[in-house]
């Protein structure tokens, strides 16, 4: 999405296509934090340390701008659209180098062990009233391998 923007001065039509719903703004938003994700303020102080060792990553002016407005804008914050966690892990993950096509792994691989908690309480507590039915696997068990160059593309912008 950052890079889509490409530069501040970019940002405000993008976010009219925001509120035209055009496109989407990723790494806003929360089903559980209806307020500024806690874990959002963890990482952003964090990446304000990576950027002291690495530099700063170009995105970040368009992220804190995207951040500003969606804590000011009537439109976000009545719709309670503040950054989460992924919303700065992702513009860190940039200045490490890690390429785009990398952040969804990269953001499963912290996820897994909260994942592997949920499904051993849910197993082992007869009382527990919460479940999470996608948990339970009910896909393929085994698929064939499709060559890269057989695949279909699919965009996340419309």
């Amino acid at each position: 999405m950052l890079e889509v923007i490409g530069k501040k001065e970019n940002i405000g039509k993008y976010i009219k296509d925001v509120k035209d719903r055009k496109v989407v703004l990723f790494g806003f938003g929360h089903r559980v934090y209806k307020s500024y994700d806690p874990r959002a303020k963890i990482v952003r102080s964090i990446a304000d340390d990576v950027f002291k060792i690495l530099g700063q990553e170009p995105m970040v002016e368009i992220a804190m701008e995207l951040e500003k407005i969606a804590l000011t804008d009537e439109y976000f914050v009545s719709r309670k659209l503040y950054p989460n966690v992924d919303f700065y892990t992702g513009v860190i993950y940039k200045a490490m180098g890690f390429p785009t096509d990398m952040f969804p792994i990269l953001f499963s691989i912290p996820r897994t062990a909260g994942w592997l908690a949920h499904w051993r309480e849910f197993q082992s507590d007869p009382e527990n009233k919460i479940a999470r039915p996608r948990q339970l696997y009910k896909g393929y068990r085994q698929r064939d391998y499709v060559e890269m160059k057989d695949r279909v593309e699919v965009s996340l912008l419309y």
